[in-house]
């Protein structure tokens, strides 16, 4: 009977893998083919995998849902008392717990993956895996405490294990997190363990490289979120050698360097039974991750053009990049679902992030109708984001923008509702105090003395965190334009030299440009001609260097007037000409942002971004002060 019935379940089994894997594929035969199954009362392993192949195939291929958890959940329940029945058990629970965390039901996920890493203990893979999904959702939920113990635990246990590279990806998950918690004394100590395990590496050259990309990634992450932007160059230089290592057409692909396949997160696997079946992201997808640090390490520099060549290459790749298919028979039992949902949501992120940094570069450069349309792509995207943690993260950034914007543009309430709203949403402190530090900015060209006191006193260097070096320098600046407006002209100086030895440690371009062009002001405010051409000089060149308009339109008056006190007519007739050049370009690109539809967006402040109306009439231009440029 036993022999039959397994004839029956084979044969069964193997007409559902036909049907789904005929083109078209014709999933309802399929599906009609395993619920048949049940008619002959298997035995309770053959049950269970029943489930979960239904449970995966109504996942993929269907809208169903709620049957599709049905089946996930007596797959989860059937297997929990089978000895030695590992890969149904615990791919149902894990592919059962990311259907909940799909449906926003994470609590639902978190006591069926703690149940499951109790019952993994003697299952390396399995265990290692779970317990990065289960970190994943914590981090998700901004429970980065929780989720870091829970890296903390992985370490321990893969090192009891053997599994070496297993320890070392969990040991940089938690960095990761660390990071992204900005707890950035609890980095270092473990970032330099790692990097030591990394360089002391003697098992496979392809995993030590991979390890090496995902260690040098969080080391520049490090020193960018700081605004060290000349500290990093040595360590930029070494990911991106590393990069064309592993993108080279003789290196192996993903599951041939770690047996498993990514799914992006704090790590993830597939594949292999063994403890090493884990990568961090794919090999494209790092490529894609180390075009943006780079893009964003030309952003703090001040290398706009450098920034916008590298984001289109990145946005051309990101293009490349694929959902996985699913690729896996039936009889395997995987999930190929979570790592199309998971890489899909990545890319979104990545695309997001580097037209985020194209629209801030344009603005930088004067482009204000090019930044408004790079603007628009990075609100269309929001408007459709694979998920609503995705967008939460990015409509603060969003609105930030805008604010900026806004400002270019003279339209200064606009610019103080859009900043006021990323601080509202934005649960980042570096956010909070780059909109602040803007917003004070708004509130200087509007003489608002008042409103100025009270938000100066919560941007002030001593305020901010102490690894925050860009932000503190560019609080500097803001205290120094502002004891400007109240001609309190030796504090400015004093604020401003700060500035710059700040600056100028880090080669933060822009903040040096902006600050020299301030000190020229200065000096020429009180007579001193010859220490404002000292200043104003290098901010010009350094200015057309970036290329940042708005320091060169500044730098042309104050040159025009040097000339005219000095008494050389040629030369002010020609910085005059200039002046008007960068004018009458910056008037020019000014009418053109008014007229287009997107301009409406400075007025969106609360739900996802609306569909564009006709754009409102726009004030005339002013001369603006710059604003303090952020990544």
């Amino acid at each position: 009977m036993a022999s039959t019935q397994d004839a029956w379940y084979i044969s069964l089994l193997g007409l559902a893998e036909h049907f789904r894997t005929s083109n078209p594929p014709d999933i309802k035969s399929c599906i009609q083919c395993l619920q048949a199954v049940f008619n002959f009362k298997p035995p309770q392993r053959v049950e269970a995998r029943t489930h979960l192949q239904l449970g995966n195939i109504l996942l993929t291929h269907t809208k169903n849902i709620d049957l599709a958890r049905t089946h996930l959940e007596q797959s989860w329940c059937l297997s929990q008392s089978i000895n030695g029945f590992d890969d149904v058990k615990f791919e149902a629970a894990s592919v059962l717990a990311d259907l909940f965390e799909q449906q926003g039901q994470p609590t639902h996920s978190k006591p069926i993956l703690r149940k499951a890493i109790e019952l993994s203990q003697h299952s390396v893979y399995w265990h290692c895996r779970l317990i990065f999904q289960l970190a994943q959702i914590h981090a998700t939920e901004r429970e980065y405490e929780v989720a870091s113990s829970l890296l903390g635990v992985g370490v321990d246990y893969a090192q009891i294990s053997n599994a070496a590279y297993t320890r070392v990806l969990f040991l940089l998950s938690r960095v990761m997190l660390l990071l992204i918690d900005k707890k950035i004394q609890e980095v270092l100590p473990l970032l330099n363990q790692a990097g030591h395990l990394v360089e002391s590496w003697v098992g496979s050259p392809h995993q030590k490289e991979y390890l090496k990309v995902f260690f040098l990634v969080l080391q520049v992450c490090h020193y960018l979120m700081a605004g060290q932007v000349k500290s990093v160059k040595p360590c930029l230089k070494q990911l991106q050698q590393s990069i064309q290592t592993i993108m080279a057409p003789t290196w192996p692909d993903d599951d041939a360097v770690c047996g498993g396949a990514s799914a992006g997160g704090a790590a993830a696997g597939a594949g292999a039974s063994g403890g090493e079946s884990f990568v961090w992201l794919s090999r494209q997808q790092l490529y894609v991750l180390v075009y943006l640090v780079t893009v964003m390490h030309s952003a703090q520099a001040g290398y706009m053009d450098k920034a916008h060549k590298y984001t289109e290459k990145a946005l051309a790749q990101i293009d490349k990049l694929t959902s996985s298919d699913d690729s896996n028979s039936i009889a395997s039992g995987q999930s190929a679902g979570r790592a199309g949902r998971g890489g899909a949501a990545l890319a979104w992120r990545l695309r997001v992030a580097l037209v985020e940094h194209a629209a801030l570069c344009r603005l930088v450069a004067g482009g204000k109708a090019h930044a408004l349309h790079e603007i628009a792509r990075a609100a269309h995207l929001l408007r459709h984001p694979p998920n609503a943690q995705c967008a939460a993260a990015h409509t603060p950034q969003l609105h930030c923008l805008l604010g900026l914007y806004a400002m270019s543009m003279n339209c200064m309430e606009a610019a103080e509702a859009q900043f006021h709203t990323a601080i509202h949403m934005s649960q980042e402190r570096d956010l909070w105090m780059f909109a602040k530090l803007n917003l004070a900015i708004v509130y200087l060209r509007g003489r608002r003395d008042n409103d100025l006191a009270q938000i100066m006193e919560q941007v002030r260097p001593e305020a901010l965190p102490a690894y925050a070096h860009g932000l503190r320098a560019a609080s500097y600046y803001v205290l120094g334009l502002q004891a400007f407006f109240q001609a309190r002209y030796n504090e400015a100086k004093r604020y401003l030299r700060e500035t710059l030895k700040m600056a100028n440690a880090e080669d933060l371009n822009r903040l040096t440009s902006c600050s020299l062009v301030l000190l020229g002001h200065i000096f020429l405010s009180i007579n001193n001609s010859r220490e404002s051409m000292n200043m104003v000089t290098p901010a010009m060149q350094l200015a057309s260097k970036i290329p940042d308009v708005h320091v060169q339109l500044w730098a042309s008056a104050i040159l025009k007037d040097l000339y005219r006190l000095a008494g050389d007519t040629e030369r002010e007739n020609e910085a005059y000409q200039m002046h008007c050049n960068f004018s009458q370009a910056l008037l020019k690109d000014h009418f053109q942002a008014t007229q287009l539809p997107q301009h409406a967006l400075v007025h969106w402040t609360s739900g996802a971004p609306p569909a564009l109306p006709a754009p409102p009439a726009a004030p005339a231009p002013a001369p603006p002060a710059p604003g303090v440029s952020h990544t």
